[in-house]
This record gives C-alpha cells, sequence and structure tokens, in this order.
C-alpha cells in the first residue's frame, strides 16, 4: 500500500513494504568523544542530535515491518582494504588503525567500530560493513536490496555531506529512489548539512527527496491513501 510523504521537492511516495531504512555510520568512533572524529578536532557534540531522530525512526520502521539496514564504516586488522591516501589523511593526528581510547580507529571488531548503544540493531536487521564512503561499494548492500525486492529508501546517519551523500548518489544511479530523513542526519559542519540537503532535492530532486522523521512517522500512522496517477514514478534528472 502507498503512503504519501510530504518532502521536497514533492511528495515522496512509500509502499513500507517495498522500502527500507537505511541508517548510515551511527558508531561510536565518529558520535563519541575519544573517537576518530575528535581526533580529526571535530565537535562530536554536533552529531548527537540525529541520534533521538534516527531512533523514532527505527522504533517506526520495526513497527511497520519494514526492512531496517545498518552501516558502518571500517577496515580489516591488517588494513589490506584501506587505501594507503585515505590513511595518510589523519596526520598529524591518530590515523586509521592507531590505537585510541576505544581501541583502533576504524577497525572492525573494536568497541570504537561499533554503533551508539541507543540505536543497536536487534536479531533479523542486516549491518553492513563498509571500507568505503558509500554503502554501496564493495558490500552485497545491492543484491540484499533486489532480492528482497526493495525500490525506495529511508536515509539517515552520518555525515550528511560524506557517507550520506555518498550513498545516496550510488543509489540514485543505481535506479533506487532515495528520500533523506534531514533532522536524522547530521555533520560536524552545519553548513555542509544544509548545502548536502539542499543538493539531494534541487532541480526537481536530482538526487532524491528530502524530508523529515516527524512526516515519515505521521504517514506511516495514517496509513495509505490514495495518490494521483503517475506520483510514484522517479523521477529523470540528468546530471
Amino acid at each position: 500500500m502507498l503512503i504519501a510523504i510530504p518532502a521536497e521537492p514533492s511528495d515522496f511516495a512509500l509502499d513500507p513494504a517495498r522500502a527500507a531504512l537505511v541508517i548510515i555510520d551511527m558508531q561510536r568512533d565518529f558520535l563519541e568523544p575519544g573517537g576518530f572524529g575528535e581526533t580529526l578536532g571535530n565537535d562530536v557534540a554536533l552529531l548527537a542530535a540525529a541520534i533521538g531522530p534516527c531512533r523514532a525512526m527505527l522504533d517506526a520502521a520495526r513497527a511497520a515491518g519494514m526492512l531496517v539496514i545498518h552501516t558502518r564504516e571500517g577496515h580489516r586488522p591488517d588494513l589490506s582494504d584501506a587505501p594507503p591516501a585515505k590513511v595518510a589523511r589523519g596526520a598529524p593526528s591518530k590515523r586509521i588503525g592507531d590505537p585510541g581510547p576505544m581501541g583502533r580507529i576504524l577497525v572492525r571488531g573494536e568497541p570504537g567500530h561499533e554503533i551508539v548503544a541507543a540505536l543497536a540493531p536487534i536479531a533479523g536487521e542486516p549491518v553492513i560493513d563498509k571500507p568505503g564512503k558509500g554503502a554501496f561499494y564493495a558490500t552485497e548492500l545491492e543484491p540484499m536490496l533486489r532480492h528482497r525486492g526493495i525500490e525506495a529508501l529511508l536515509v539517515a546517519g552520518v555525515t550528511t555531506e560524506v557517507c550520506v551523500h555518498t550513498t545516496v548518489r550510488e543509489a540514485n544511479d543505481r535506479g533506487f529512489r532515495c528520500a533523506v530523513l534531514g533532522d536524522a542526519c547530521a555533520s560536524y559542519f552545519p553548513a555542509f548539512h544544509a548545502a548536502a540537503l539542499a543538493m539531494v532535492s534541487a532541480q526537481g530532486g536530482i538526487f532524491g527527496w528530502v524530508t523529515d522523521t516527524g512526516r515519515v512517522i505521521d504517514a506511516l500512522a495514517a496509513g495509505a491513501e490514495p495518490l494521483p496517477a503517475g506520483s510514484n514514478e522517479p523521477l529523470h534528472a540528468s546530471g
């Protein structure tokens, strides 16, 4: 059943049975003091604002029976999947693989690599471990979505202009319709957050739609409503 979610640049049509909530990289290394984000000189408190909206959307998606997928950015302990240019980026602070207060930074299996407790996955929710910014690069995300008949994504997480944006661009190129949940995303740079959201919905929705958790949750609670003919068609924007 289709529901209409108010969004920019137009309503986003959603069939919960064919949609997934994708929560990007809500990890301790990015959101908590002592993690990789802070070692780069960032104020990690700026990302904390996304935790509450993410949790509200997570609860609503679970209640609606939607597929929920979590992602984590990180690397193998031997760093064989970490490009040298990426590892070198941390200088002069700690780099990927260096020891930190929560174990080796951005290394799979370390405490800092884990998702924050408030958003911890439950049984049946896939966790995608990705070595890059986008959730589709070098992961099994695309076949997972295809096998389950998913055609639309609700995207949340951090940071808006990096891993969220990269994932939405990748999804758009693969034919998935995406609605970014603006209040459930965050950046260390508020201006980047605002610009990234504007870029998604510009030019009639060149990469997707932008909405917020309140509008999605209200629409899910209201149930299916008739939609105008053609409203569920993906936008065809070039660029």
